[in-house]
Protein backbone atom coordinates (compact mmCIF):
# COMPACT_ATOMS: atom_id res chain seq x y z
CA UNK A 1 0.00 0.00 0.00
CA UNK A 2 1.40 3.39 -0.73
CA UNK A 3 1.10 6.53 0.74
CA UNK A 4 1.29 10.26 -0.25
CA UNK A 5 4.43 12.30 0.26
CA UNK A 6 2.38 14.31 3.20
CA UNK A 7 1.21 11.31 5.17
CA UNK A 8 4.88 9.68 4.83
CA UNK A 9 6.75 12.44 6.55
CA UNK A 10 4.12 12.86 9.54
CA UNK A 11 4.89 8.84 10.06
CA UNK A 12 8.77 9.94 9.79
CA UNK A 13 8.00 12.96 11.86
CA UNK A 14 5.96 10.89 14.69
CA UNK A 15 9.30 8.69 15.37
CA UNK A 16 11.85 11.86 15.20
CA UNK A 17 12.85 12.59 11.66
CA UNK A 18 13.32 16.36 10.97
CA UNK A 19 10.78 17.20 7.74
CA UNK A 20 9.75 20.79 7.18
CA UNK A 21 6.31 22.46 8.45
CA UNK A 22 3.75 21.91 5.93
CA UNK A 23 0.07 21.69 5.57
CA UNK A 24 -2.26 19.10 2.93
CA UNK A 25 -4.75 20.61 1.52
CA UNK A 26 -7.69 19.76 -1.16
CA UNK A 27 -9.07 22.62 -2.06
CA UNK A 28 -7.76 25.99 -3.64
CA UNK A 29 -9.75 27.92 -1.50
CA UNK A 30 -7.18 26.72 1.94
CA UNK A 31 -3.95 27.65 -0.17
CA UNK A 32 -4.47 31.03 1.23
CA UNK A 33 -4.89 30.13 5.08
CA UNK A 34 -2.14 27.18 4.65
CA UNK A 35 0.57 29.30 3.48
CA UNK A 36 0.24 31.91 6.29
CA UNK A 37 0.48 29.15 9.05
CA UNK A 38 4.01 28.60 7.45
CA UNK A 39 7.07 30.65 8.46
CA UNK A 40 7.83 31.70 4.25
CA UNK A 41 9.10 33.99 2.52
CA UNK A 42 9.62 30.38 0.73
CA UNK A 43 7.03 28.41 -0.06
CA UNK A 44 6.71 24.88 -1.86
CA UNK A 45 3.53 23.93 -3.56
CA UNK A 46 3.85 19.85 -4.32
CA UNK A 47 1.30 17.76 -6.17
CA UNK A 48 0.45 14.59 -4.14
CA UNK A 49 -0.08 11.45 -6.10
CA UNK A 50 1.25 7.78 -6.29
CA UNK A 51 3.87 8.29 -8.71
CA UNK A 52 7.48 9.83 -8.80
CA UNK A 53 8.86 12.26 -11.07
CA UNK A 54 6.49 15.17 -10.24
CA UNK A 55 8.71 18.40 -10.27
CA UNK A 56 9.46 17.50 -14.25
CA UNK A 57 6.13 16.37 -14.96
CA UNK A 58 3.47 17.86 -17.10
CA UNK A 59 0.03 18.81 -16.76
CA UNK A 60 -2.06 17.63 -19.26
CA UNK A 61 -4.23 20.97 -19.20
CA UNK A 62 -2.05 23.71 -19.03
CA UNK A 63 0.25 23.53 -22.06
CA UNK A 64 3.90 22.15 -22.33
CA UNK A 65 5.62 25.05 -21.18
CA UNK A 66 3.78 25.32 -17.77
CA UNK A 67 5.30 24.44 -14.38
CA UNK A 68 5.85 21.12 -13.31
CA UNK A 69 3.96 19.40 -10.25
CA UNK A 70 6.56 20.68 -7.92
CA UNK A 71 6.74 24.35 -7.69
CA UNK A 72 8.65 27.15 -5.44
CA UNK A 73 6.29 29.80 -4.85
CA UNK A 74 7.46 33.72 -3.02
CA UNK A 75 4.52 35.19 -1.52
CA UNK A 76 1.13 33.83 -0.24
CA UNK A 77 -0.48 35.22 -3.36
CA UNK A 78 1.49 33.14 -5.52
CA UNK A 79 0.76 29.95 -3.67
CA UNK A 80 -2.64 30.30 -4.01
CA UNK A 81 -2.17 30.82 -7.52
CA UNK A 82 -0.12 27.86 -8.37
CA UNK A 83 -2.98 26.22 -6.42
CA UNK A 84 -5.56 27.01 -8.58
CA UNK A 85 -3.59 25.78 -11.44
CA UNK A 86 -2.60 22.41 -10.25
CA UNK A 87 -5.74 21.03 -8.26
CA UNK A 88 -8.36 18.91 -10.87
CA UNK A 89 -5.43 18.98 -13.37
CA UNK A 90 -3.80 16.01 -14.74
CA UNK A 91 -0.16 15.53 -13.74
CA UNK A 92 1.89 12.80 -16.33
CA UNK A 93 5.13 11.70 -15.30
CA UNK A 94 7.41 9.21 -16.13
CA UNK A 95 5.96 6.73 -13.65
CA UNK A 96 1.78 7.50 -14.49
CA UNK A 97 2.11 6.97 -17.97
CA UNK A 98 0.84 9.02 -20.58
CA UNK A 99 -3.00 9.04 -19.02
CA UNK A 100 -1.32 10.71 -16.02
CA UNK A 101 -3.26 11.24 -12.42
CA UNK A 102 -5.46 14.12 -11.28
CA UNK A 103 -4.25 15.95 -8.48
CA UNK A 104 -6.83 15.94 -5.96
CA UNK A 105 -4.34 17.09 -3.04
CA UNK A 106 -1.31 19.84 -2.42
CA UNK A 107 1.19 19.97 0.30
CA UNK A 108 2.24 23.39 0.53
CA UNK A 109 5.73 23.10 2.74
CA UNK A 110 8.10 25.53 4.14
CA UNK A 111 11.24 26.01 1.89
CA UNK A 112 14.60 24.91 2.78
CA UNK A 113 18.06 26.88 2.13
CA UNK A 114 19.62 23.63 0.61
CA UNK A 115 23.44 22.86 0.33
CA UNK A 116 23.67 19.34 -1.06
CA UNK A 117 20.72 16.84 -2.16
CA UNK A 118 21.71 12.98 -1.36
CA UNK A 119 19.43 10.05 -1.97
CA UNK A 120 18.66 7.59 0.51
CA UNK A 121 16.42 4.70 1.05
CA UNK A 122 15.22 1.76 2.96
CA UNK A 123 14.39 -1.63 1.36
CA UNK A 124 14.32 -5.49 1.94
CA UNK A 125 18.00 -6.66 0.06
CA UNK A 126 16.54 -10.33 -0.97
CA UNK A 127 20.15 -11.17 -1.90
CA UNK A 128 20.77 -10.91 2.20
CA UNK A 129 17.41 -11.24 3.17
CA UNK A 130 17.93 -8.44 5.18
CA UNK A 131 16.76 -4.98 5.25
CA UNK A 132 19.54 -2.80 3.58
CA UNK A 133 19.95 1.29 3.43
CA UNK A 134 20.63 2.12 -0.66
CA UNK A 135 22.65 5.79 -0.73
CA UNK A 136 24.27 8.25 -3.20
CA UNK A 137 25.57 11.56 -3.00
CA UNK A 138 23.22 11.89 -5.98
CA UNK A 139 20.32 12.79 -4.69
CA UNK A 140 17.01 14.58 -6.35
CA UNK A 141 18.00 12.71 -9.68
CA UNK A 142 16.28 9.65 -11.05
CA UNK A 143 17.94 6.89 -9.26
CA UNK A 144 17.73 4.35 -11.97
CA UNK A 145 19.81 6.66 -14.20
CA UNK A 146 22.04 6.93 -11.71
CA UNK A 147 22.40 3.01 -11.11
CA UNK A 148 22.79 3.08 -14.93
CA UNK A 149 24.96 5.65 -15.93
CA UNK A 150 27.14 5.46 -12.62
CA UNK A 151 26.55 2.67 -10.85
CA UNK A 152 29.52 3.20 -8.60
CA UNK A 153 27.91 6.17 -7.05
CA UNK A 154 25.39 3.82 -5.33
CA UNK A 155 26.36 2.13 -2.05
CA UNK A 156 24.50 -0.57 -0.34
CA UNK A 157 24.80 -0.88 3.78
CA UNK A 158 23.02 -4.69 5.34
CA UNK A 159 21.72 -4.30 8.64
CA UNK A 160 22.11 -7.22 11.18
CA UNK A 161 17.99 -7.61 12.13
CA UNK A 162 19.80 -8.81 15.85
CA UNK A 163 22.17 -5.45 15.94
CA UNK A 164 19.74 -2.94 14.15
CA UNK A 165 21.63 0.14 12.86
CA UNK A 166 24.86 0.09 14.89
CA UNK A 167 27.42 3.38 14.79
CA UNK A 168 29.33 1.38 12.17
CA UNK A 169 26.89 1.05 10.71
CA UNK A 170 26.45 4.89 10.88
CA UNK A 171 29.66 5.90 10.11
CA UNK A 172 29.48 3.60 7.18
CA UNK A 173 26.27 5.70 5.42
CA UNK A 174 28.05 9.02 6.30
CA UNK A 175 31.00 7.88 4.65
CA UNK A 176 29.31 7.14 1.84
CA UNK A 177 27.14 10.55 1.95
CA UNK A 178 30.94 12.32 2.67
CA UNK A 179 29.08 13.77 6.07
CA UNK A 180 30.94 15.67 8.08
CA UNK A 181 29.84 18.06 11.53
CA UNK A 182 26.55 19.09 12.10
CA UNK A 183 25.66 16.59 9.45
CA UNK A 184 27.39 13.40 10.12
CA UNK A 185 26.03 13.96 13.93
CA UNK A 186 22.42 14.16 12.65
CA UNK A 187 23.20 11.05 10.98
CA UNK A 188 23.91 9.14 14.46
CA UNK A 189 20.24 9.87 14.96
CA UNK A 190 18.62 10.12 11.65
CA UNK A 191 19.34 6.60 10.46
CA UNK A 192 18.30 4.43 13.20
CA UNK A 193 15.10 6.52 13.28
CA UNK A 194 14.86 5.47 9.45
CA UNK A 195 15.02 2.01 9.77
CA UNK A 196 12.73 2.02 13.04
CA UNK A 197 10.26 3.36 11.29
CA UNK A 198 10.82 0.89 8.70
CA UNK A 199 10.58 -1.88 10.78
CA UNK A 200 8.05 -0.88 13.34
CA UNK A 201 5.24 -0.07 10.55
CA UNK A 202 6.15 -3.19 8.08
CA UNK A 203 7.27 -0.98 5.10
CA UNK A 204 8.16 -2.61 2.26
CA UNK A 205 9.98 0.73 0.67
CA UNK A 206 11.42 4.00 2.51
CA UNK A 207 12.40 6.41 -0.11
CA UNK A 208 14.11 9.75 0.73
CA UNK A 209 14.68 11.59 -2.35
CA UNK A 210 16.19 14.01 -1.33
CA UNK A 211 17.45 13.62 1.68
CA UNK A 212 19.28 17.55 2.03
CA UNK A 213 22.18 18.84 3.70
CA UNK A 214 20.87 22.64 4.49
CA UNK A 215 23.03 25.62 4.50
CA UNK A 216 23.11 25.98 8.35
CA UNK A 217 24.58 22.05 8.29
CA UNK A 218 21.80 20.32 9.30
CA UNK A 219 19.74 17.06 7.86
CA UNK A 220 16.43 17.03 6.43
CA UNK A 221 14.18 15.04 4.93
CA UNK A 222 12.91 17.08 2.43
CA UNK A 223 10.70 14.28 0.32
CA UNK A 224 9.76 10.87 1.31
CA UNK A 225 7.85 7.81 -0.39
CA UNK A 226 6.65 4.76 1.64
CA UNK A 227 5.28 2.17 0.76
CA UNK A 228 3.96 -0.81 3.22
CA UNK A 229 3.47 -4.18 3.63
CA UNK A 230 0.15 -5.09 2.35
CA UNK A 231 0.27 -8.46 4.55
CA UNK A 232 0.94 -6.60 7.57
CA UNK A 233 -1.79 -4.24 7.40
CA UNK A 234 -3.94 -6.49 9.53
CA UNK A 235 -1.58 -5.10 12.12
CA UNK A 236 -1.61 -1.07 11.57
CA UNK A 237 -5.12 -0.09 11.58
CA UNK A 238 -3.23 3.37 11.80
CA UNK A 239 -1.44 3.06 8.40
CA UNK A 240 -4.17 1.62 7.35
CA UNK A 241 -6.37 4.12 7.43
CA UNK A 242 -4.18 6.36 5.48
CA UNK A 243 -5.28 4.59 2.38
CA UNK A 244 -6.49 6.72 -0.31
CA UNK A 245 -8.28 4.61 -3.13
CA UNK A 246 -8.78 7.47 -5.47
CA UNK A 247 -5.28 6.74 -6.39
CA UNK A 248 -5.75 3.09 -7.50
CA UNK A 249 -7.49 1.51 -9.45
CA UNK A 250 -10.99 0.69 -9.46
CA UNK A 251 -10.78 -3.07 -10.45
CA UNK A 252 -7.50 -3.26 -7.67
CA UNK A 253 -9.57 -2.07 -5.11
CA UNK A 254 -12.45 -4.90 -5.58
CA UNK A 255 -10.08 -7.60 -6.09
CA UNK A 256 -8.64 -6.79 -2.90
CA UNK A 257 -11.62 -7.32 -0.72
CA UNK A 258 -11.85 -10.77 -2.86
CA UNK A 259 -8.38 -11.38 -1.66
CA UNK A 260 -7.44 -11.67 -5.29
CA UNK A 261 -3.90 -11.16 -6.77
CA UNK A 262 -4.78 -8.45 -9.39
CA UNK A 263 -2.75 -5.86 -11.22
CA UNK A 264 -4.14 -4.10 -14.09
CA UNK A 265 -1.85 -3.72 -17.06
CA UNK A 266 -2.05 -1.51 -20.47
CA UNK A 267 -3.03 -4.89 -22.69
CA UNK A 268 -6.08 -6.22 -24.08
CA UNK A 269 -6.22 -9.78 -23.05
CA UNK A 270 -7.36 -10.80 -19.66
CA UNK A 271 -5.72 -13.36 -17.56
CA UNK A 272 -7.39 -15.51 -15.00
CA UNK A 273 -4.51 -18.14 -14.18
CA UNK A 274 -3.90 -20.07 -10.55
CA UNK A 275 -0.25 -19.45 -9.20
CA UNK A 276 1.97 -16.72 -9.60
CA UNK A 277 4.99 -18.21 -11.21
CA UNK A 278 1.96 -19.74 -14.28
CA UNK A 279 0.97 -16.25 -14.24
CA UNK A 280 4.01 -15.01 -15.33
CA UNK A 281 4.63 -17.45 -17.90
CA UNK A 282 0.81 -16.84 -19.17
CA UNK A 283 1.46 -13.26 -19.87
CA UNK A 284 4.73 -13.79 -21.30
CA UNK A 285 3.61 -16.28 -23.79
CA UNK A 286 0.98 -14.21 -24.99
CA UNK A 287 3.64 -11.11 -25.15
CA UNK A 288 5.17 -14.02 -27.85
CA UNK A 289 2.32 -14.23 -29.99
CA UNK A 290 2.23 -10.86 -30.18
CA UNK A 291 -0.38 -9.05 -28.18
CA UNK A 292 -0.19 -7.72 -24.24
CA UNK A 293 -2.25 -8.56 -21.54
CA UNK A 294 -4.91 -6.82 -19.69
CA UNK A 295 -3.83 -8.04 -16.35
CA UNK A 296 -2.33 -10.11 -13.33
CA UNK A 297 -4.25 -12.33 -11.57
CA UNK A 298 -3.61 -15.12 -10.04
CA UNK A 299 -6.94 -16.57 -8.15
CA UNK A 300 -4.68 -18.09 -5.64
CA UNK A 301 -4.67 -22.13 -4.84
CA UNK A 302 -7.59 -22.80 -2.99
CA UNK A 303 -9.82 -20.46 -4.69
CA UNK A 304 -14.10 -20.95 -4.47
CA UNK A 305 -16.24 -20.96 -7.20
CA UNK A 306 -17.56 -17.70 -5.62
CA UNK A 307 -13.98 -16.01 -5.73
CA UNK A 308 -13.01 -17.58 -9.01
CA UNK A 309 -16.31 -15.56 -10.66
CA UNK A 310 -15.62 -12.25 -8.56
CA UNK A 311 -11.91 -12.60 -10.49
CA UNK A 312 -13.75 -13.17 -13.80
CA UNK A 313 -16.35 -10.41 -13.68
CA UNK A 314 -13.28 -7.93 -12.70
CA UNK A 315 -11.75 -8.89 -16.04
CA UNK A 316 -14.65 -8.68 -18.03
CA UNK A 317 -15.70 -5.25 -16.61
CA UNK A 318 -12.68 -3.52 -18.29
CA UNK A 319 -13.48 -2.00 -21.20
CA UNK A 320 -9.88 -2.78 -22.58
CA UNK A 321 -10.03 -6.47 -23.01
CA UNK A 322 -10.99 -7.47 -26.06
CA UNK A 323 -10.42 -11.30 -25.31
CA UNK A 324 -9.98 -13.49 -22.03
CA UNK A 325 -7.43 -16.62 -21.12
CA UNK A 326 -8.08 -18.74 -18.01
CA UNK A 327 -5.52 -21.02 -17.56
CA UNK A 328 -5.76 -23.30 -14.43
CA UNK A 329 -3.18 -26.21 -13.54
CA UNK A 330 -5.25 -27.87 -10.87
CA UNK A 331 -2.78 -28.81 -7.89
CA UNK A 332 -4.80 -28.15 -4.70
CA UNK A 333 -7.16 -26.23 -7.15
CA UNK A 334 -9.71 -28.22 -9.04
CA UNK A 335 -10.37 -27.69 -12.41
CA UNK A 336 -14.16 -28.48 -11.64
CA UNK A 337 -14.26 -25.54 -9.33
CA UNK A 338 -12.81 -23.05 -11.70
CA UNK A 339 -15.17 -24.29 -14.51
CA UNK A 340 -17.65 -23.92 -12.65
CA UNK A 341 -17.06 -20.51 -11.17
CA UNK A 342 -16.20 -19.50 -15.08
CA UNK A 343 -19.71 -20.73 -16.25
CA UNK A 344 -21.89 -18.95 -13.15
CA UNK A 345 -19.77 -15.47 -14.14
CA UNK A 346 -20.55 -15.51 -17.89
CA UNK A 347 -24.35 -16.48 -17.06
CA UNK A 348 -24.44 -13.51 -14.80
CA UNK A 349 -22.44 -10.47 -16.86
CA UNK A 350 -22.75 -12.46 -19.94
CA UNK A 351 -19.87 -12.66 -22.80
CA UNK A 352 -18.99 -10.27 -25.30
CA UNK A 353 -15.54 -11.18 -26.48
CA UNK A 354 -13.82 -14.10 -26.92
CA UNK A 355 -12.98 -16.87 -24.09
CA UNK A 356 -10.29 -19.53 -24.19
CA UNK A 357 -10.01 -21.75 -21.35
CA UNK A 358 -7.32 -24.36 -20.75
CA UNK A 359 -7.53 -26.73 -17.69
CA UNK A 360 -5.06 -30.12 -16.31
CA UNK A 361 -4.65 -31.06 -13.42
CA UNK A 362 -7.19 -32.02 -10.58
CA UNK A 363 -10.55 -32.90 -11.85
CA UNK A 364 -9.72 -31.97 -15.15
CA UNK A 365 -12.49 -34.23 -16.77
CA UNK A 366 -14.77 -33.13 -14.90
CA UNK A 367 -14.01 -29.20 -15.55
CA UNK A 368 -14.06 -29.87 -19.31
CA UNK A 369 -17.27 -31.41 -19.51
CA UNK A 370 -18.88 -28.39 -17.66
CA UNK A 371 -17.59 -26.48 -20.00
CA UNK A 372 -18.76 -28.39 -22.77
CA UNK A 373 -21.88 -28.88 -21.47
CA UNK A 374 -22.59 -25.21 -20.50
CA UNK A 375 -23.99 -23.74 -23.85
CA UNK A 376 -21.56 -21.11 -24.03
CA UNK A 377 -19.17 -20.02 -26.81
CA UNK A 378 -16.25 -21.18 -24.69
CA UNK A 379 -12.82 -22.50 -26.70
CA UNK A 380 -10.59 -25.14 -24.98
CA UNK A 381 -7.04 -25.68 -25.47
CA UNK A 382 -4.87 -28.10 -25.13
CA UNK A 383 -1.83 -26.48 -23.44
CA UNK A 384 -1.13 -23.40 -22.87
CA UNK A 385 0.82 -22.99 -26.14
CA UNK A 386 -2.52 -24.11 -28.07
CA UNK A 387 -4.28 -21.64 -25.26
CA UNK A 388 -2.17 -18.29 -26.39
CA UNK A 389 -2.36 -18.48 -29.95
CA UNK A 390 -6.04 -19.55 -30.11
CA UNK A 391 -6.99 -16.32 -27.96
CA UNK A 392 -4.51 -13.89 -29.63
CA UNK A 393 -6.10 -15.37 -32.92
CA UNK A 394 -9.68 -14.54 -31.73
CA UNK A 395 -8.57 -11.44 -30.88
CA UNK A 396 -7.05 -10.72 -34.43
Amino acid sequence: MNIHEYQAKQVLKGFGAPVAAGVAITSADQAEAAAKQLPGPLYVVKSQIHAGGRGKGKFKELGPDAKGGVRLAFSIEDVVKNAREMLGNTLVTAQTGPAGKQVNRLYIEDGADIDRELYCSLLVDRQYGRIAFVVSTEGGMDIEAVAHDTPGKIQTIVIDPEAGVTAADVAKINAAFKLDGAAAEDGKTLFPILYKAFVDTDMSMLEVNPLIVMKDGHLRVLDAKVSFDGNALFRHEDMKALRDETEEDAKEIEASEWDLAYVALDGNIGCMVNGAGLAMATMDIIKLYGKEPANFCDVGGGASKEKVAAAFKIITADPAVQGILVNIFGGIMRCDVIAEGVVAAVKEVGLKVPLVVRLEGTNVAEGKRILNESGLAITAADDLDDAAQKIVAAVG
